[in-house]
């Protein structure tokens, strides 16, 4: 599974992106999802992760109540949206596949990963 992630850009704080992870050829994305970020100089960190059927969701602490994580009605697309976002947002963010439809913050829980898109919020 090749996964793609869109969306990202300049925003000012309090503003809103909509994140897309996208697989090749937007077959379904049949795994749970997770998004992670990693900003400079700091360990990629966990933000929010989906089933497989979206019944399920987890998000870290510092964006709940901001973030959504959810799945586009074509099955092909993990939605991240942000709002109210701050500067401490500011970062490269990835989304990945886990074969298991089991919801982890663990990085090593996932089996594929996508090329990450910027994120920087101005103050």
């Amino acid at each position: 599974v090749q996964l793609q992630a869109s969306g990202g850009g300049l925003v000012q704080t309090g503003g809103s992106l909509r994140l897309s992870c996208t697989a090749s050829g937007r077959a379904p994305i049949s795994y749970s999802v997770g998004w992670f970020r990693q900003a400079p100089g700091k360990e990629r960190e966990f933000v929010a992760a989906i089933t497989k059927s979206g019944r399920m969701t987890d998000y870290t602490n510092s964006v709940k109540g901001r973030f959504t994580i959810s799945r586009g009605n074509a099955k092909s697309t993990v939605i991240l949206r942000m709002n109210s976002l701050k500067p401490e947002d500011t970062a490269i963010y990835y989304c990945a596949a886990a074969v298991r439809d089991m919801i982890s913050q663990s990085e090593l829980w996932y089996n594929y990963w996508g090329q990450g898109t910027q994120v920087t919020v101005s103050s």
